[in-house]
């Protein structure tokens, strides 16, 4: 290194040194330059020569010194993305841990196992989904509400957790960054699940097994919402929400259900549907289709939707004979032959 500088600026030096001297000299042959402008121009252009070796050693410099700090780069860069692929594998294993704990026979370490998902789901967002269905799958497994006993009431406040988490973990209904993310639990048993005020994608909750009270009120759903032949047995709140598509046959709705002001953006479908206490749907909106083939209310039902859709479905639509239910206009109540009450289109008057 020493030798490429050393050698550049002797040849510079010696250059400058003939342009002085070459210069000076070949003015000085004429009579009309004098001694001192012949050395000023000579002096001019070796000064010149040196100027030019100077910019050319700043650049070099330069160039060394990008050459370096993209180096640095590079390493950083390097460093970076192995202390990434450190905390993956820290996650994984992690993860992988919990996930194991969750077949522990303790309830608290379960318990544990659960918040240590939900840790990693919060720190890291690219695990959320996962995490999201890991708790749903512990949901899914088999579990008897009515059953008692001391093991019975220590899984229960295990699922309980599992159950607040996955609500703590889906974004708020108005957060527009927040992602919508899928929830799976066909066949799960619940009691006292709440996603109100969140939003979600799509939710499954076929052949589930819904106890006490549910609430999916305040919401949005990005997704669909699959509930066909799930067993109701608690109070259904899905008032004042945002859904898409809604999938309800083959329900028994064992106590009250409150769909009112809930505004149904897709196909919407009650087939085969029996409701046992009040329905209420005052308000609702379903913006495409709704089927209400034999679909049965054995109380009271409040049928004031905003609209009727363009594509409506009746046939055997049956209601409680001996109590008043609200209509909205163009639909309304016929007697059969046999004593049941159905709802049909109104007649024109």
């Amino acid at each position: 290194m020493r030798r490429a500088v050393k050698s550049p600026l002797a040849l510079t030096i010696a250059l400058a040194v003939v342009l002085l001297v070459g210069i000076s000299v070949w003015l000085l042959t004429d009579p009309k330059t004098t001694r001192a402008d012949a050395l000023r121009t000579g002096g001019l252009a070796g000064g010149a020569i040196v100027a030019l070796y100077a910019l050319w050693l700043n650049d070099r410099r330069r160039k060394v010194e990008e050459g370096r700090q993209e180096i640095e780069r590079q390493r950083h860069d390097l460093e970076s993305r192995r202390a990434e692929r450190d905390l993956e594998r820290v996650a994984d294993e992690r993860f992988a841990k919990a996930v194991e704990l969750l077949g522990d026979d303790a309830d608290q370490v379960r318990v544990g196992a659960l918040h240590a998902l939900a840790g990693l789901a919060r720190n890291r967002p690219s695990y959320r989904q996962t995490v999201l269905d890991v708790l749903c799958s512990y949901l899914r497994r088999p579990f008897t509400h009515e059953a008692k006993g001391a093991e019975v009431e220590q899984e229960r406040v295990v699922r309980q957790t599992a159950q607040r988490l996955i609500s703590d973990l889906l974004p708020a209904r108005d957060d527009a960054s927040g992602e919508a993310y899928n929830l799976d639990l066909t066949g799960a048993t619940l009691a006292y699940f709440s996603i109100a005020h969140r939003k979600v994608g799509e939710v499954t909750l076929r052949y589930a097994k819904l106890h006490e009270s549910n609430a999916f009120h305040d919401m949005v759903a990005e997704g669909p919402l699959w509930m066909t032949e799930a067993e109701v047995h608690g109070l259904l709140r899905m008032y004042d929400s945002q859904l898409g598509k809604g999938w309800f046959g083959g329900i028994r709705f064992s106590a009250k259900a409150d769909f009112r002001r809930t505004e149904f953006t897709g196909p919407v479908t009650f087939r085969g549907s029996v409701f046992s206490e009040e329905a209420l749907f005052e308000g609702t909106t379903f913006g495409e289709s709704l089927s209400l083939h034999r679909t049965k209310f054995d109380d009271y039902v409040d049928l004031r939707i905003t609209a009727i859709p363009s594509s409506l479905e009746l046939y055997q639509t049956l209601v409680r004979p001996d109590r008043e239910h609200e209509l909205p206009d163009g639909l309304e109540l016929q007697r059969q032959p046999n004593g049941d009450v159905r709802i049909v289109a109104a007649r024109p008057a």
